[in-house]
Parts: structure tokens; C-alpha cells; sequence
């Protein structure tokens, strides 16, 4: 069976057009999508996302390619389909909206809009049984005028928000003086309580690499000769480069760790995550000379050209979690596949990288590589 196209077919942007053939009648965004919710007085879906994006992709799958789901999508709504990394504006004030609604905000991004565009309701992945009972349940509150106004008073409320002067909204005061040491020591002190002193990095999982923070900690720690500065950037910078979510044997950084440990990794790899990265530990090798920051760096930068630059010397912003349709595929190694390629110095190599035979992930002997010791054990 011949799969019909939708409106997306048109489109320049990889990820529209991943979804030109979804039986969703989807809309890109523009005066057409928008006047027709206005005309048929039908809510909006606005569903938002990119082209690496792997949990974009698990939700077209389970949903949006779902001629069930699709159905009562395209009897309820206007669908529109909008690429992040085409329309960063529109994807920044929907963030937003999500956020002020006390929703989960990342992607995909999926916003439940009034035909004028004010969004109700909004979240990231939802499966595809939620998604259904939600598509029905919206539904049939729009199409009751008693119920439509919690809607409407819910989109009224977000709208005042999104409207208010930036400065009031997240109660800031415009302040001109100069940054003191107090303040710093203060901002420090936030940090640190929030620092894995086991594992390094702030928080728990998923745990991300936000490089801002420790370009802010390396200059504290020029200012304040703080040690303990100094070392929350190398611990954290030491487990991330011995751990899962850098690229042991290709060089890179994945998008972020799923773990605490820095073990396993979204394997998504982003173009301004390994930027950023790279500065990080260049500048962290001119302070500490250490050969597995210089060995991070100049992988990174192999990495980035052999895999992010095309042939006109542009760079693409980021490879997929999923290969061939198996998310991590080409990061995840047998046993019998490390011993092929190396031979006698499978023992060793086996043992320096976590390798066993079952397995040390969540598919059955397939292992991530991360480095169990450090060079100097």
C-alpha cells in the first residue's frame, strides 16, 4: 500500500520531511495551519522537535505512525509540525509556555493550543495510551462550551505570564555594580552543595556535561585560588573522560549520561555540547597538563570533522542516538567483536575497558566501553 504525503512534503527540513509520510495530517507552521484552526475552530497540536532527537522519533513510531492515533488527531485538531533547529523562536516561547504550566520541558515538545494560538496544555513524550486518552479527553472538552472555558482560562493565565516584563516575570532588578567577591564566594557555596563528590558533576540522573558551570568554576578559581573549586572541575572532567558517555575508541561526547556515573550514555552527540567540551579541556590542559585532557581534546576535534563537517566544510549540529534503526549501535561492542580486532590483547583491553561477555548494558552482550582505571593504576 502506497503511503499518502502530507502537507510536510514541501518542506526543506530533514525532520519535516521525516514526517511527510505519517498518516497525521500534519501541517508545517505558517498562515495556512494557523487560519485553518481559526476557520474550522479546532484546538492546535503543535508538536516540536529535530532530526536526531531519539525520543522524536520513538513517539512518531508508537504514535504518529499509528493510523488509529493519527485518526483522532486529524478529527480533533489542526496538527502542526514545527523543526527546533529551523524555528528556534517558536520553540523558546513553547519551552517556555510548557515550563509555566509546571510541565516537563525538552523533546519532542507537544502543545496543546487555542485556535488564536495560546497555549492550554503542553509535555515531551507521552506513550501512545496517554496519548490517546489525552487527544480524546481535550477533544471532548473543546467541543462543550461549558467545559472549553477551563481551557480558555488556563490559556489566559499562560498568556499573562508570557507577557509579563522579563524583569518581573522571574523577579529580577536591574543591577549595575560589579561583581563581588561575596557574591562569587555565595555562588560557589550554591554549587557545591549540589556537587557528587562520588562521581562528580551536579545533581542526578540524567546527569549532563553543562560545560557553563565549570568555565565559571575555573575562573572562580583564578580569582579565589579556591582548591576545592579546582578539584570539582578535574574529578568531574576525569570521570567523564574515562566514562561511557565519551566516545572511548571515536572521540566525542554524547549528549548527556542516563546514570549518575557517566556510565551510560544518550548516545545523541551534539555539535555545541563538543564545542563547548573541547574549550573545557583545553583550557583545563593549560592548568593541569594532563595527557588524558590533551588525548580528549584533540579525539573531540577528529571527531567533529570527520563526523560533523560535510563535504562544503559546513558543520551538521548532531548525529542521532538511533543507527540503522538500533539506538547506540555503533557504541556498543561484543566481546567476540573487541577480540577479532585485537587479538592477544583482548585481556588486557577487556580488562581496562569494563568488557565481559554478557554484557555490561541493557541489550544482552552488548557492552559500553568506559576505562575502569585511570593511568596511573
Amino acid at each position: 500500500m502506497t503511503k499518502k504525503a502530507n502537507h510536510l512534503i514541501d518542506s526543506e527540513s530533514p525532520y519535516l520531511l521525516q514526517h511527510a509520510y505519517n498518516p497525521v495530517n500534519w501541517y508545517p507552521w505558517g498562515e495556512e495551519s494557523l487560519e485553518k484552526a481559526k476557520k474550522e475552530d479546532k484546538p492546535i497540536i503543535l508538536s516540536i522537535g529535530y532530526s536526531a532527537c531519539h525520543w522524536c522519533h520513538v513517539m512518531e513510531r508508537e504514535s504518529f505512525e499509528n493510523d488509529k492515533i493519527a485518526e483522532l488527531m486529524n478529527k480533533y485538531f489542526v496538527c502542526i509540525k514545527v523543526d527546533r533547529e529551523e524555528r528556534p523562536d517558536i520553540d523558546a516561547i513553547y519551552i517556555e509556555a510548557v515550563q509555566a504550566m509546571g510541565g516537563q520541558a525538552g523533546w519532542p515538545l507537544n502543545v496543546f493550543l487555542l485556535p488564536d494560538m495560546r497555549p492550554f496544555y503542553g509535555g515531551t513524550y507521552f506513550p501512545p495510551a496517554g496519548w490517546s486518552e489525552l487527544l480524546i479527553r481535550i477533544g471532548d472538552i473543546f467541543s462543550v462550551d461549558s467545559q472549553r472555558q477551563q481551557l480558555n482560562d488556563m490559556a489566559n493565565k499562560v498568556h499573562k505570564y508570557l507577557n509579563v516584563n522579563e524583569l518581573d516575570k522571574y523577579r529580577l532588578e536591574e543591577n549595575k555594580q560589579t561583581l563581588e567577591p561575596d557574591f562569587l564566594e555565595q555562588a560557589f557555596e550554591r554549587l557545591t552543595q549540589n556537587f557528587d563528590s562520588v562521581e562528580g558533576g551536579f545533581g542526578n540522573a540524567p546527569k549532563f556535561p553543562t560545560p557553563s558551570i565549570y568555565f565559571f568554576l575555573l575562573e572562580y578559581y583564578h580569582l579565589s585560588k579556591n582548591e576545592n573549586a579546582l578539584h570539582q572541575i578535574k574529578f568531574t572532567l576525569d570521570k567523564m573522560a574515562r566514562g561511557g558517555i565519551y566516545d572511548q575508541i571515536g572521540g566525542g561526547f554524547s549528549r548527556y549520561s542516563v546514570d549518575t556515573l557517566w556510565f551510560a550514555p544518550h548516545f545523541e552527540k551534539m555539535l555545541y555540547d563538543n564545542a563547548q567540551l573541547i574549550s573545557l579541556y583545553s583550557k583545563m590542559y593549560a592548568v593541569s597538563n594532563s595527557e588524558l585532557y590533551k588525548k580528549v581534546v584533540f579525539q573531540s576535534i577528529n571527531f567533529v570533522k570527520n563526523e560533523l563537517k560535510n563535504k562544503e566544510g559546513a558543520f551538521f549540529s548532531a548525529l542521532d542516538a538511533d543507527s540503522e534503526g538500533e539506538e547506540g549501535k555503533f557504541y556498543t561492542w561484543e566481546a567476540d567483536e573487541i577480540k577479532k580486532l585485537v587479538g592477544d590483547d583482548f585481556d588486557l583491553i577487556s580488562t581496562y575497558y569494563g568488557i565481559t561477555a554478557e554484557g555490561n548494558w541493557e541489550e544482552v552482550q552488548k557492552n559500553i566501553l568506559h576505562c575502569k582505571y585511570s593511568d596511573e593504576e
